[in-house]
Order: structure tokens, then sequence, then C-alpha cells
């Protein structure tokens, strides 16, 4: 491998990858459909298709996968998780219900077949807890009622990863049900393990971490999240799972000050992440399951605002609140283009990363206008059912509250360490 040529190349994906996600920015638009474009455009079959650096942007991928992860469990406790799951279990399962199925009876009609099909019922049931995040905090919706409701979704999303990566490795790795069912077992015991010592010992480990050289702190973290993903892949329970789980035992200052630590290298290297994915997607493979994208696009976009309404009418916030948090969690990212893409490293069926690139990039695009316009749509066809005259609602109605200076200082990682003491 000629180091120069590693040099130049992958010096020409990042900063292709800085103007692009300027341009992004200026938009008030997530830039990850920009990054998958830019990896159809110069992986095989692109306009400009990289040589020697692919290798070295491949591992980049996988640290990005863990840094993704681990940010996100920094975000939550413990606690968190408990409360969450006691409040919001039934929203919890009526999202799985209602958007990961309709990904599994996808890849069936398309005569993908069962293991296909536990691939796009992740990719179709999981919402970006970033790009939601983003989202709600340009709207200036931190501080709403319906919000809490929203992000406990993400939080049982995200717990549920804990279970499905486990599973959706051993599938596809093509393990009996001995050695998938022993697989699921440690990673159950694995996460339970890691629960139980944060909530008990979560202080004391952060103590033992915590030091005031920020050097220091990013090298012990890194070092120590690093390990036990490599830990985690070598026990096929996933490596984005042991990541997660490191982060949930984080608390504390030392949380919060690896949060800030680690937040450019996450960017930097998730930003390569949705690139590799790109690269390992032919773009000539993607209009022959456009159309399947865009119709399951459109259903579970339907099937999303449905769930966020559903659970925010249940803990009484009124009408508009409802459909403010049913469209705030259309938007898909980096957990489907995570699961899809350990797809595409399996030789899964070939048409699984081409359609979860094409519905990723429909959904994270569509996902900020259903967040904004959700809510008059709603009440637009309320007011017509109801055989009046509609109403005209503004989507951003001045009315509505706004966030303290606490919560708007919320990072939009989608967590809610910060959010859980202010949004109630």
């Amino acid at each position: 491998m000629d180091s120069a040529v590693v040099l130049i190349e992958f010096g020409a994906v990042v900063l292709a990858l800085g103007l692009l996600g300027r341009f992004a920015a200026r938009l008030h638009f997530s830039p990850i459909p920009l990054y998958l474009l830019a990896g159809l455009l110069f992986g095989d079959g692109g306009i400009v298709p990289l040589g020697g650096s692919k290798d070295f942007i491949e591992v980049g991928a996988e640290i990005g996968v863990v840094l993704l992860l681990l940010m996100l469990g920094l975000e939550y406790t413990a606690g968190d998780l408990a409360s969450h799951l006691r409040v919001h279990f039934s929203a919890g399962v009526l999202d799985f219900l209602l958007n990961a199925l309709p990904g599994a009876g996808a890849a069936l009609l398309l005569g993908w077949g069962p293991v296909a099909a536990v691939v796009l019922a992740g990719v179709t049931w999981v919402s970006s807890s970033g790009v939601i995040a983003k989202v709600l905090g340009d709207l200036r919706r931190l501080g709403n009622r319906e919000t809490p409701v929203v992000l406990s979704i993400l939080v049982l999303e995200d717990l549920s990863m804990a279970v499905y990566l486990p599973i959706l490795t051993a599938v596809l790795a093509g393990s009996g049900w001995a050695a998938g069912g022993l697989t699921l077992a440690v990673a159950l015991g694995a996460a339970g393990t890691v629960l139980l010592v944060a909530v008990r010992y979560g202080r004391v480990i952060s103590r033992f971490i915590s030091s005031d050289d920020p050097e220091k702190l990013l090298l012990v973290v890194l070092g120590l999240t690093l390990l036990v993903a490599g830990i985690a892949q070598e026990l096929q329970v996933s490596a984005a799972v042991g990541a997660f789980l490191v982060g949930i035992a984080l608390s504390g200052e030392v949380a919060e000050h690896t949060h800030h630590l680690l937040m450019p290298l996450r960017d930097l290297f998730a930003a390569v992440f949705f690139v590799f994915f790109g690269l390992s997607t032919d773009p000539g493979t993607i209009p022959p399951v456009l159309l399947p994208a865009l119709g399951l696009a459109l259903l579970t976009t339907l099937t999303k605002v449905a769930t966020g309404y559903w659970a925010a009418r249940r803990t009484g916030i009124g009408e508009r609140g409802g459909w403010r948090a049913g469209g705030a969690l259309v938007a898909r990212g980096e957990f489907s283009i995570v699961i899809a893409g350990l797809a595409v490293t399996a030789g899964v069926e070939s048409g699984v990363g081409p359609l979860a690139t094409a519905y990723v990039l429909l959904l994270v695009v569509a996902g900020p206008l259903t967040a904004r316009f959700a809510e008059p749509v709603g009440l637009y066809l309320r007011s017509l059912r109801a055989g009046r005259a509609p109403a005209p609602v503004l989507p951003d109605d001045p009315a509505l509250p706004r966030p303290s200076a606490a919560v708007a200082d919320i990072p939009a990682g989608g967590g809610t360490r910060a959010a859980s003491d202010t949004a109630a």
C-alpha cells in the first residue's frame, strides 16, 4: 500500500466531508445524506473510485460505530433507563410492532428470506437519535411537554439494540439455535451486569477513571471503550453494544467531560462510517430498489407518526403535542446504517444495502419536514373531517413553550442525562 496515495485519498475524503458538513449546516440540514452520497461517488461504480485508502477507511468506519454508541451511552444513566422502561414500555412495544414488522414484511415480499427480514426490521424500526435531537433543538422544542415522550421512545429503542444486535449477529453468522441462544444470554448477562455495576458502583468507577488532565482522561476512556468493544466483538455480542454499555457505566463529571472531549472524534469517525457504507454500495444497484424504498418510507412515516401521537396522548398531552411528537420520530439514520452495514459485511442479500441506503436518504431528508409540518397537517385533516374551514396553523407557534437556558444547552446527541432533570 502506497502511504502517499492513502494520505492523499483520505485527506481528500475528509476535506470533502468538511465542506459538505458546512454546506448542510448553512441549510440547517442533517449532513448524513450528503455523506452517504459522497460514499456512493467515491466507491466502486462511482465517479471517482478510491484505491489504496479503502482498507484504512474501513478501520475508521468501525471506530466510528464504536464512538457513536459510546456517546449515546454517555447520555443515559442506569436510572434513566429503568424509569423509561417502567413508564413507556407499552409505547416501546407499539413502536416495535408498527415499525419493525413493515421492514420484515417488505423483505419477505421481495423474496429475500428470513435473514434479510431480521435486518430490514431493524432498519425500519429505529429512529435517529442524533438527527431528531438536532431537529428539536433547531425548532426550539426541547422544553415542550411532548419532548420527554420522544426522548423516552428513543431511549427504549437504543436499549433494545443491546438485545437486537446480538440476535442479528448470531443470525448473520448462521449460528444455530443453541449458539444463538448462548450469544443472546451472554449479551443480556453483560448488559445486566453493567447496569447493576453502574447503579451501585458508577461513582466509584467514574472516580477511578476521572482525571484533571484531558489528555489522560481521553486516552483511558477511549482505550477502555475500544478494549471492551473488541472483547464484545470476539464474543459475537457486537462491538456497538460493548461501547454503549461502557458509556452507561460512566457518570457525573467524567461522562460530561468525556462527552466534550470525544465529540470532535465522534463526528469525524462517524462521517467516515457513513462514507464507508456508501463506498460499499454500487450506485447502479439503487434504482431497482428505489420504488420499494419509497413505499417503505411512506408506510413507516405514517407508523412513526402514529406511534408518537399515541404515546403523547396516552400521557395526557394535547392533540398538537401528539402530532409534534409523531412528526419528530420519523428520521432514520445512524443505527439503520449500522444494521445494514453488518448485513453487507456478512454478505446477506445484495439488495439490502442499496435499499437501506435509499430508505435512509429519503427519511433523513423527510424527518425534519415531518417534525415541522406534522402538527399543521394533522390539524388541517381533522378540520376537514369535522366539516369546517380549517384555521391557519403555523408550524412554529410563538405561543408554544420555549426551553429554558438549561434545556437549550442539551447536546444534539439524543440523550437524556441533561434532559431528565428539566424536561419533566
